[in-house]
């Protein structure tokens, strides 16, 4: 189609989970719900790291970033799907979609790369425990934090521009929930090779160096702690790592099916189902797997919130 003849689109209709209006409803309840969980559990958790000495540790200020990136990921999604849940009308403007777009890709790459970063975190404090004080330094973890937020700002504002300024000439109907890279590609008129070659490469590259560094971490971890003669040291050991251990193989195992099944399986819907669950439910479940994987963190909200009920103003009757 020619420049002429194409039609200029300023906004985008997302078709959404579900055309009916009955199940649309009763999701608009259900992820209403996952959403406000996610909300509470998230901040909660950063406020309990704040304010807990006990937790002011490396392990916890990552993990305080990490849950930052949830409730972000979360409210770049949720809030606009439940809203087409009850709307007839469900556009967004280009501008709102290319800002959708842009958080997500970023928020998606900073929580890579902080369960990456983890990953070394635990590493060093298993295989190398008399030097963990000197190399997770507050300073080294600061950079660490601030390389992660820098890389993922930059690369997603590539992809956000040269995917807004493709043509769609043929239709402004996505098939999705939310504005993602894959489904307007699929959507555009233009040639979308090189976009498409860009950004598995990317990716690709982000998710493979992040997949071989927790790999080998975990390699040394499971090698030290099988190396410890006390049991008693080889469970502790071990339960420092379970609740990290079990959101990246969530998170990560999502996104290998996502992006390395055989294309003959490929289709829309199940890569929207895929998609809630790594945009919805996995920022809803990383809160909850270290709160309740985790005695320290246990142990820090009794102590909130004893301290709180210590405080309440005694009324005598």
């Amino acid at each position: 189609m020619t420049a002429e003849n194409c039609t200029v689109f300023t906004e985008f209709i997302l078709l959404g989970l579900s055309d009916r209006q009955d199940v649309q409803q009763g999701l608009f309840g259900l992820f209403l719900l996952v959403y406000s969980i996610t909300v509470i559990a998230t901040l909660g958790m950063v406020l309990l790291i704040k304010m807990d000495p006990r937790l002011h540790t490396p392990m916890y200020y990552f993990l305080s970033n990490l849950s930052f990136c949830d409730v972000c990921q979360s409210s770049t999604v949720s809030p606009k799907m439940l809203t087409n849940f009850l709307s007839e009308q469900k556009k967004i403007p280009l501008n709102l979609c290319a800002i959708q777009m842009y958080c997500f890709g970023t928020l998606a790459d900073v929580e890579c790369l902080m369960l990456t970063v983890m990953a070394y975190d635990r590493y060093v404090a298993i295989c190398n425990p008399l030097l963990y004080t000197v190399v997770m330094s507050k300073r080294f973890c600061t950079q660490l934090v601030a390389f992660v937020y820098i890389e993922a700002l930059i690369y997603p504002a590539i992809f956000t521009y040269c995917t807004i300024q493709l043509s769609f000439c043929n239709s402004n109907i996505v098939n999705h929930f939310f504005c993602d890279f894959p489904p307007l590609l699929a959507l555009s008129s233009s040639d979308t090779s090189i976009n498409e070659i860009v950004m598995f490469t990317y990716s690709g590259c982000v998710l493979g160096c992040s997949i071989i560094i927790v790999f080998l971490s975990y390699s040394y971890i499971i090698t030290t702690i099988l190396r410890m003669n006390l049991a008693e040291r080889r469970c502790k050991a071990f339960s420092t790592c379970v609740s990290h251990l079990t959101a990246v193989c969530i998170f990560y195992g999502t996104l290998l099916f996502m992006y390395f099944r055989p294309s003959s399986s490929y289709s829309m819907d199940t890569d929207k189902t895929a998609s809630v669950f790594y945009t919805v439910v996995i920022p809803m479940l990383n809160p909850l797997i270290y709160s309740l994987r985790n005695k320290d963190v246990k142990g820090a909200m009794k102590r909130v919130i004893g301290t709180k009920l210590c405080f309440q103003p005694k009324v005598f009757v």
